[in-house]
Protein backbone atom coordinates (compact mmCIF):
# COMPACT_ATOMS: atom_id res chain seq x y z
CA UNK A 1 0.00 0.00 0.00
CA UNK A 2 1.04 3.62 -0.42
CA UNK A 3 -0.33 7.07 0.30
CA UNK A 4 -2.77 6.88 -2.60
CA UNK A 5 -4.57 4.10 -0.71
CA UNK A 6 -5.81 6.70 1.78
CA UNK A 7 -7.77 8.70 -0.80
CA UNK A 8 -11.17 7.02 -0.42
CA UNK A 9 -12.80 10.25 0.75
CA UNK A 10 -10.99 12.53 -1.67
CA UNK A 11 -10.66 11.19 -5.25
CA UNK A 12 -8.05 12.91 -7.38
CA UNK A 13 -8.17 14.10 -10.99
CA UNK A 14 -4.92 14.02 -12.94
CA UNK A 15 -4.45 14.63 -16.67
CA UNK A 16 -1.93 12.10 -17.96
CA UNK A 17 -2.02 13.26 -21.58
CA UNK A 18 -4.53 15.48 -23.41
CA UNK A 19 -7.71 13.41 -23.36
CA UNK A 20 -6.38 10.89 -20.81
CA UNK A 21 -7.37 11.27 -17.15
CA UNK A 22 -6.52 9.30 -14.00
CA UNK A 23 -9.02 9.56 -11.12
CA UNK A 24 -7.62 7.81 -8.08
CA UNK A 25 -10.11 6.31 -5.64
CA UNK A 26 -13.19 7.35 -7.60
CA UNK A 27 -14.83 3.89 -7.37
CA UNK A 28 -14.07 3.26 -3.69
CA UNK A 29 -17.37 4.58 -2.34
CA UNK A 30 -19.32 1.89 -4.24
CA UNK A 31 -16.70 -0.85 -4.56
CA UNK A 32 -18.74 -3.59 -2.85
CA UNK A 33 -21.78 -2.84 -5.01
CA UNK A 34 -19.65 -2.81 -8.14
CA UNK A 35 -18.00 -6.13 -7.32
CA UNK A 36 -21.37 -7.72 -6.55
CA UNK A 37 -22.51 -6.56 -10.00
CA UNK A 38 -19.38 -8.10 -11.55
CA UNK A 39 -20.11 -11.41 -9.82
CA UNK A 40 -23.62 -11.31 -11.27
CA UNK A 41 -22.19 -10.82 -14.77
CA UNK A 42 -19.77 -13.72 -14.32
CA UNK A 43 -22.58 -16.01 -13.13
CA UNK A 44 -24.37 -15.35 -16.44
CA UNK A 45 -21.24 -15.18 -18.65
CA UNK A 46 -18.48 -17.28 -17.04
CA UNK A 47 -14.85 -16.31 -17.33
CA UNK A 48 -12.80 -17.98 -20.05
CA UNK A 49 -9.22 -17.64 -21.23
CA UNK A 50 -8.54 -14.90 -23.72
CA UNK A 51 -6.68 -15.88 -26.88
CA UNK A 52 -4.14 -14.10 -29.03
CA UNK A 53 -5.00 -13.24 -32.67
CA UNK A 54 -3.15 -16.43 -33.61
CA UNK A 55 -5.37 -18.48 -31.30
CA UNK A 56 -2.93 -19.10 -28.42
CA UNK A 57 -4.40 -18.99 -24.89
CA UNK A 58 -3.46 -16.05 -22.65
CA UNK A 59 -3.10 -16.00 -18.89
CA UNK A 60 -5.78 -13.35 -18.40
CA UNK A 61 -9.36 -14.56 -18.14
CA UNK A 62 -12.21 -12.55 -19.64
CA UNK A 63 -15.96 -12.05 -19.79
CA UNK A 64 -18.29 -9.56 -21.45
CA UNK A 65 -21.71 -8.00 -21.20
CA UNK A 66 -23.56 -5.47 -23.30
CA UNK A 67 -26.21 -4.92 -25.92
CA UNK A 68 -27.19 -7.46 -28.60
CA UNK A 69 -25.75 -5.10 -31.25
CA UNK A 70 -22.39 -4.97 -29.47
CA UNK A 71 -22.39 -8.76 -29.07
CA UNK A 72 -23.02 -9.32 -32.77
CA UNK A 73 -20.22 -6.91 -33.70
CA UNK A 74 -17.68 -8.53 -31.36
CA UNK A 75 -18.76 -12.18 -31.41
CA UNK A 76 -16.21 -14.60 -32.84
CA UNK A 77 -18.00 -17.72 -34.12
CA UNK A 78 -14.71 -19.62 -33.86
CA UNK A 79 -14.54 -19.09 -30.09
CA UNK A 80 -16.26 -22.08 -28.44
CA UNK A 81 -16.31 -20.31 -25.06
CA UNK A 82 -18.94 -17.82 -26.27
CA UNK A 83 -22.15 -19.67 -27.05
CA UNK A 84 -24.90 -17.27 -26.07
CA UNK A 85 -25.82 -13.60 -26.07
CA UNK A 86 -24.12 -11.39 -23.52
CA UNK A 87 -26.06 -10.34 -20.42
CA UNK A 88 -26.85 -6.61 -20.22
CA UNK A 89 -24.58 -4.12 -18.46
CA UNK A 90 -25.88 -3.61 -14.90
CA UNK A 91 -27.42 -0.16 -14.57
CA UNK A 92 -25.20 0.65 -11.57
CA UNK A 93 -22.04 0.14 -13.65
CA UNK A 94 -23.49 1.78 -16.76
CA UNK A 95 -24.35 4.97 -14.86
CA UNK A 96 -20.97 5.10 -13.13
CA UNK A 97 -19.10 4.72 -16.44
CA UNK A 98 -21.05 7.67 -17.83
CA UNK A 99 -20.23 9.79 -14.77
CA UNK A 100 -16.53 8.94 -15.20
CA UNK A 101 -16.65 9.96 -18.86
CA UNK A 102 -18.43 13.23 -18.05
CA UNK A 103 -15.82 14.08 -15.41
CA UNK A 104 -13.15 13.48 -18.03
CA UNK A 105 -14.67 15.73 -20.69
CA UNK A 106 -16.69 13.20 -22.72
CA UNK A 107 -20.36 14.00 -21.94
CA UNK A 108 -21.75 12.10 -24.96
CA UNK A 109 -20.36 8.68 -23.97
CA UNK A 110 -22.94 5.89 -23.67
CA UNK A 111 -21.22 2.48 -23.45
CA UNK A 112 -22.79 -0.54 -25.07
CA UNK A 113 -20.23 -3.12 -23.89
CA UNK A 114 -18.29 -3.96 -20.75
CA UNK A 115 -15.21 -6.17 -21.06
CA UNK A 116 -13.91 -7.78 -17.86
CA UNK A 117 -10.29 -8.95 -17.45
CA UNK A 118 -9.35 -11.02 -14.41
CA UNK A 119 -5.65 -11.13 -13.57
CA UNK A 120 -3.83 -13.35 -11.11
CA UNK A 121 -0.18 -13.39 -10.08
CA UNK A 122 2.10 -13.46 -13.12
CA UNK A 123 -0.52 -12.56 -15.74
CA UNK A 124 -0.04 -9.51 -17.91
CA UNK A 125 -1.46 -7.74 -20.95
CA UNK A 126 0.90 -6.72 -23.72
CA UNK A 127 0.85 -3.29 -25.34
CA UNK A 128 -2.09 -2.98 -27.73
CA UNK A 129 -4.65 -0.55 -29.13
CA UNK A 130 -8.43 -0.87 -28.85
CA UNK A 131 -9.42 -0.94 -32.51
CA UNK A 132 -12.74 -2.82 -32.52
CA UNK A 133 -15.08 0.10 -31.89
CA UNK A 134 -17.14 1.69 -34.66
CA UNK A 135 -16.71 5.29 -33.39
CA UNK A 136 -13.19 6.22 -32.33
CA UNK A 137 -14.47 9.55 -31.01
CA UNK A 138 -15.81 7.67 -27.98
CA UNK A 139 -13.45 7.19 -25.02
CA UNK A 140 -12.43 4.10 -23.08
CA UNK A 141 -13.41 3.99 -19.40
CA UNK A 142 -11.38 1.59 -17.24
CA UNK A 143 -12.06 0.73 -13.57
CA UNK A 144 -9.65 -1.20 -11.34
CA UNK A 145 -10.90 -3.54 -8.60
CA UNK A 146 -8.69 -5.69 -6.39
CA UNK A 147 -4.93 -6.08 -6.48
CA UNK A 148 -2.77 -3.20 -7.63
CA UNK A 149 -0.98 -3.28 -10.97
CA UNK A 150 1.42 -1.29 -13.09
CA UNK A 151 -0.54 0.14 -16.02
CA UNK A 152 1.33 1.16 -19.15
CA UNK A 153 0.11 4.02 -21.33
CA UNK A 154 2.25 4.79 -24.35
CA UNK A 155 2.04 6.62 -27.64
CA UNK A 156 0.52 5.96 -31.05
CA UNK A 157 3.28 3.53 -32.00
CA UNK A 158 4.14 0.38 -30.08
CA UNK A 159 7.76 1.51 -29.81
CA UNK A 160 6.93 4.91 -28.28
CA UNK A 161 7.95 5.56 -24.65
CA UNK A 162 5.36 4.51 -22.05
CA UNK A 163 4.26 5.98 -18.75
CA UNK A 164 4.08 3.47 -15.90
CA UNK A 165 1.32 4.13 -13.38
CA UNK A 166 0.45 2.25 -10.21
CA UNK A 167 -3.28 1.55 -10.27
CA UNK A 168 -4.97 0.48 -7.04
CA UNK A 169 -8.41 -0.73 -6.09
CA UNK A 170 -10.98 1.92 -6.99
CA UNK A 171 -8.87 3.85 -9.49
CA UNK A 172 -10.39 4.93 -12.82
CA UNK A 173 -8.60 5.78 -16.07
CA UNK A 174 -10.37 7.36 -19.05
CA UNK A 175 -8.72 7.97 -22.41
CA UNK A 176 -10.23 9.41 -25.56
CA UNK A 177 -9.94 12.29 -28.02
CA UNK A 178 -6.28 12.78 -29.00
CA UNK A 179 -5.29 9.90 -26.69
CA UNK A 180 -7.87 7.39 -27.92
CA UNK A 181 -5.44 5.25 -29.92
CA UNK A 182 -2.58 5.16 -27.44
CA UNK A 183 -0.99 1.77 -26.85
CA UNK A 184 -1.62 0.43 -23.36
CA UNK A 185 -1.02 -2.70 -21.32
CA UNK A 186 -0.40 -4.19 -17.87
CA UNK A 187 2.87 -5.48 -16.41
CA UNK A 188 2.89 -8.97 -14.79
CA UNK A 189 0.75 -8.87 -11.67
CA UNK A 190 2.50 -9.36 -8.33
CA UNK A 191 1.09 -11.89 -5.84
CA UNK A 192 -1.21 -10.53 -3.15
CA UNK A 193 -4.59 -10.76 -1.51
CA UNK A 194 -7.32 -8.13 -1.53
CA UNK A 195 -10.14 -8.17 1.08
CA UNK A 196 -12.81 -7.91 -1.62
CA UNK A 197 -11.41 -9.80 -4.62
CA UNK A 198 -8.98 -12.26 -3.05
CA UNK A 199 -5.87 -13.07 -5.16
CA UNK A 200 -7.21 -11.31 -8.25
CA UNK A 201 -7.36 -7.99 -10.02
CA UNK A 202 -10.43 -7.17 -12.11
CA UNK A 203 -10.32 -4.55 -14.82
CA UNK A 204 -13.67 -3.29 -16.11
CA UNK A 205 -13.41 -1.66 -19.55
CA UNK A 206 -16.41 0.20 -20.95
CA UNK A 207 -16.62 0.92 -24.68
CA UNK A 208 -18.97 2.03 -27.41
CA UNK A 209 -18.66 -0.86 -29.86
CA UNK A 210 -21.64 -0.85 -32.20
Amino acid sequence: MNLFSQLAAEPTHEEIYPGAVLMRGLALAQDEEFFAAVEGILAAAPLHHATTPSGLPMGVMVSDCGTPEAFRRRWDPQNPAVKRMWPPIPRLLFDFAIRCAVRSGFPQFRPDSLHINRYQAGTKLGLHQDRHECDMRQPIVSISLGLECIFLLGGMQRTDPVKRMLLEHGDVVVWGGPSRMRFHGVQPLKPGHHPLTGPYRYNLTFRKVA
